[in-house]
């Protein structure tokens, strides 16, 4: 009998990938292939260790011995597919052999996060969401007059040895206007000349957050000094006067927000509790205790209805924000979550983390819509085993809905509403730490660990410094 050898049927199996579209990837024409090349030796009909059968779809869906081993529309929840991407040589699945080609394994994912279709007119076993962006929610919050600076007080800036890296930055809604966190103050930047225009004194430490609010008029800034003293700062966009200082931590804030109706500061850090305080008295309005590891990175909802929290650990809550009642656990980050942002209408939210993966998750209930696990992957090295340097170091939405990323493989990304990547672009020279998109989305902004800040345009790969 005639037999197309393994190689030129994982090829011809991409080819049918390409032309159909990742949500086309079925077993028949794509992954039984792979499952023939690499599992079915100790997992096909002649043999069954634990149980499992992967040469048919029926009997893969069984799972077995110890139970299902694929969990439709969640990979990182599906014990095949932490067996193929384990990062320990000795755990890791085929036994004793190299790692399987990760174009496959993106593959199998994509495979199990769009419902595991049998063939090509199968049904998906999950339901279709609907991803569309209508940001009503944000309508009403334009001001009559975009808020900028005018005539802010000098301070005195501090000397350092070496620039500072670019910890973190935020864009004004509404005005040409970036904030980037220096040592020990604020920089204010035109995006549209590209001039600094200002400075806002943070004599208290670092700034690790800057979040402008919904209006643009206040500016959050949330830092300070490790284990001393931690602390969020409201100010005045116009006229950079500290209107509120709010919290009393005994280390650095890692993670702040202000709610949209500027009436609640929501912060976190090493202390592992989420803090939510009233910004008119500074009074306590109560905490948020189920996190076992470190604040790393929380949010408000643009409706003000909700508050999502993620720690080091990769444990990520959605929370009543008036009441503090749980809502969901948000349950696929494996390592610490790095970023959490909402997109204007408050149907999504998107997150990063050390482990690689971008999620956008339905925060009707708690369901990752889309999720991209190697986008920001570094290249494995011939012959390279283990683990690789890997992560997503921040996310941001545009007002359009579109999420511009940064990862350790020294790159900048930019989706569109599908999750569909538009356009990346690369800085060999040093690694991005933070990103917004300015009000215009003409530009993607990134701030690197050598202290510069990059305007990427967002329709093409050119570039230009901030000194």
């Amino acid at each position: 009998m005639f037999r197309l050898a393994p190689a030129l049927l994982l090829f011809f199996a991409a080819l049918s990938a390409s032309a159909m579209g990742a949500d086309k990837i079925t077993y028949e024409d794509h992954i039984e292939p792979i499952f023939r090349q690499h599992c079915m030796k100790c997992h096909g009909n002649d043999e069954q260790e634990a149980g499992l059968n992967l040469q048919s779809f029926g009997a893969a869906l069984k799972g077995g011995s110890g139970g299902k081993v694929l969990v439709p529309g969640r990979a990182s929840q599906s014990l095949l597919y932490q067996s193929i991407t384990n990062e320990d040589d000795d755990l890791r699945m085929p036994p004793n052999k190299p790692p399987i080609p990760m174009d496959q394994i993106d593959l199998v994912r994509q495979w199990i996060d769009t419902g595991m279709l049998e063939t090509a007119s199968g049904i998906a076993m999950i339901q279709s969401r609907d991803l569309s962006f209508s940001p009503s929610s944000d309508v009403g919050n334009e001001p009559d007059v975009p808020p900028m600076p005018v005539s802010l007080p000098e301070i005195a800036l501090p000397i350092t040895k070496r620039p500072l890296p670019v910890l973190a930055i935020d864009t004004s809604p509404w005005a040409p206007l970036l904030a980037v966190a220096c040592q020990q103050h604020v920089r204010l930047v035109n995006t549209q000349t590209r001039k600094t225009i200002g400075h806002l004194a943070f004599p208290e430490g670092v700034p690790h957050v800057i979040r402008f609010s919904s209006d643009g008029s206040i500016l959050l800034v949330a830092g300070g000094t490790p284990v001393q003293k931690g602390l969020v700062v409201l100010f005045d966009v116009k006229s950079g006067k500290r209107l509120a200082e709010i919290g009393d931590e005994l280390d650095s804030v890692l993670a702040a927000d202000l709610s949209p109706d500027q009436k609640r500061v929501a912060l976190g850090g090493s202390s592992k509790v989420v803090k939510v305080y009233s910004t008119t008295d500074g009074k306590l309005l109560y905490q948020l205790t189920k996190h076992t590891d470190w604040i790393t990175a929380l949010s408000f909802s643009p409706s003000g209805t909700k508050l999502a929290t993620g720690d080091r650990a990769g444990g990520m809550h959605l929370w009543d924000s008036v009441r503090g009642d749980l809502l969901l656990n948000l349950a696929e980050h494996q390592s610490a979550i790095t970023s959490i942002d909402w997109r204007l209408d408050s149907r999504l939210l998107a997150s990063s983390g050390d482990d690689g993966n971008i999620i956008w998750w339905d925060a009707s209930d708690g369901f990752p819509a889309i999720n991209k696990s190697n986008d920001h992957s570094m290249p494995r090295p011939p012959g390279r085993y283990g683990k690789l340097p890997n992560g997503v170091l921040n996310a941001r939405f545009s007002r359009s809905g579109r999420l511009a990323t940064v990862g350790r493989n020294h790159a900048t990304h930019l989706y569109d509403v599908d999750g569909n990547v538009l356009n990346r672009y690369k800085f060999d020279d040093a690694m991005p730490l933070c990103t917004a998109v300015t009000h215009d989305e003409r530009s993607i902004v990134a701030g690197y660990t050598n202290g510069e800040i990059k305007f990427w345009n967002a329709q093409l790969s050119d570039e230009s410094v901030i000194e």
